[in-house]
């Protein structure tokens, strides 16, 4: 076992993971809990801040447990972590003043109407990228203030603070000593300025949110300061490598240059091209980001956003009760010659690119008598990539650039058949590393970088693992385009 290791935090939507990281970009060893999801109303999504910070320290001491691991090995700790998602605290007790108010949460899709009304969208997408959705940061945070007793005042006179969800395990992890984030967190919340880097005085009067609330941003590579996890490690080590989740895979795929693409299998989707260190106004339901920044130098990235696709694949087997293990998925269609002509359209939570379209409801069309279990959780599968291809091929639209290759990384990519079909339906190569973790591994890359643990950039793509590449069937492609149709006619029966 190297005697350098990085101990990377991949807080998700689901659950938290601990991963460490050695010195030849290897997971050596992981851990991983789930933590509670709220839904008090109907569309809205919370969760506890508490169990999450108290999950990470939890999934920390067991893989340094796991592997004996001393304390001057490690040399870093890294979070990577859902984006959007976003916390209110009391900046003297330490203590949440309502619970997380989760990406997938759509209690503001009233509000997002009524600033539409006032006209302000077309300013909010030019400074941030964004479009004008509840999936976003800041509309959750007005919502507290404006509907928890007592939180107006009290962020009116500097008692409270606001961050994502790396911000709030920063916070803790230094005893309250740092509130800072990095830019591809804050470019997620609706009140940053992607082109100036800054907090935008005008975002922020439009949402009404005090700046004092707000972290201090920088770069990703930074150190952000140390910690010794609440006592777990004998000693304080550097907190660096903070990167939003998608971002961090975009990373760990070593999508460096321009053009180059990936996309994530998580709760959701976000598919992620790198465009370089020009600022792209993207249109047809495309957001601009920050890709990340290095010493303060940020590149920027287009990005597909999917509210579920592994999330529907949570749902069928927790819900619907139609499956008990995600092992079990493609032996179960293993016999099916086809989809016959079952489509699942996931609008839990609304559609995303490029419909946009929170109203949505989700709908199974197309089933006739014959339709048997194994049918659904097939058109389950390919909604994912259906909606995956619907992303890539605007974004091929608006950035001129046709992709080569899609790099793939999440857990549904253990799925052969799912996989399969994606070339198929793309007409390119999809590449899957031996890694699944591509967020977490993104974050260690970066936080090696801080520490110069690697060098560069150049230093981290040789550490890429082994591939294997799903080539499209050329075969198929006639009866791909008539699939991808009877999606695209699936779909508009829940937006009508």
């Amino acid at each position: 076992m190297t005697d350098s290791c990085i101990i990377a935090i991949d807080q998700s939507t689901s659950g938290t993971k601990a991963m460490v990281v050695d010195k030849y970009g290897k997971v050596i060893a992981r851990s991983n809990k789930e933590h509670k999801q709220y839904y008090p109303n109907p569309g809205w999504v919370e969760q506890d801040p508490l169990e999450i910070y108290n999950n990470v320290k939890i999934v920390i001491r067991d893989v340094i447990n796991k592997l004996n691991l001393p304390s001057s090995y490690i040399k870093a700790i890294s979070i990577t972590n859902q984006r959007e998602t976003v916390v209110v605290w009391d900046k003297e007790t330490g203590k949440p003043i309502y619970n997380a108010i989760v990406w997938q949460c759509r209690r503001t899709s009233d509000m997002c109407i009524w600033f539409k009304k006032q006209g302000v969208e077309k300013l909010i997408k030019s400074k941030t990228g964004l479009l004008l959705n509840p999936y976003f940061s800041a509309t959750k945070v007005k919502w507290i203030l404006d509907n928890v007793e007592g939180v107006r005042e009290k962020a009116n006179r500097g008692k409270l603070l606001l961050g994502t969800i790396d911000t709030w395990l920063l916070w803790n992890f230094t005893n309250g000593k740092v509130h800072s984030t990095d830019y591809t967190n804050a470019s997620r919340t609706l009140l940053f300025n992607i082109k100036t880097l800054e907090w935008d005085e005008e975002l922020l009067k439009i949402f009404d949110i005090p700046l004092n609330m707000l972290p201090k941003v920088i770069s990703s590579n930074d150190v952000f300061g140390y910690t010794n996890c609440d006592g777990i490690l004998n000693e304080e080590v550097p907190i660096t490598g903070i990167i939003g989740d998608s971002q961090g895979a975009l990373f760990g795929q070593n999508c460096f240059e321009a053009g180059m693409i990936k996309a994530t299998y998580g709760t959701g989707s976000s598919i992620m091209m790198n465009v370089g260190q020009n600022f792209i106004n993207a249109e047809r339901g495309l957001v601009t980001s920050i890709a990340w920044g290095i010493n303060k130098n940020v590149e920027y990235v287009l990005e597909g956003i999917i509210n579920s696709t592994g999330d529907t694949l949570k749902w069928l087997k927790d819900n619907l009760g139609l499956f008990k293990d995600y092992n079990e998925l493609e032996k179960l269609i293993s016999n099916l010659k086809s989809n016959e002509g079952v489509y699942l359209i996931p609008a839990f939570s609304g559609l995303g690119i490029p419909y946009w379209n929170m109203g949505a409801k989700a709908a199974i069309v197309g089933m006739t008598r014959g339709v048997k279990k194994e049918h659904i959780v097939r058109a389950a599968l390919e909604s994912i990539a259906y909606q995956i291809k619907d992303a890539i091929d605007i974004m091929e639209e608006e950035s001129g650039i046709a992709p080569k290759e899609l790099r793939v990384d999440g857990g549904a990519t253990s799925n052969k058949f799912l996989m399969q079909f994606q070339a198929d339906l793309l007409n390119i190569n999809v590449v899957k590393t031996e890694n699944e973790d591509l967020s977490a591994l993104g974050s260690a890359y970066m936080a090696g970088l801080g520490i110069n643990l690697w060098g560069s950039k150049d230093e981290i793509i040789k550490l890429r693992g082994n591939e294997y590449v799903y080539s499209p069937n050329l075969n198929v492609k006639e009866e791909m385009d008539r699939l991808y149709s009877g999606w695209k006619n699936a779909v508009k029966m829940v937006l009508t």
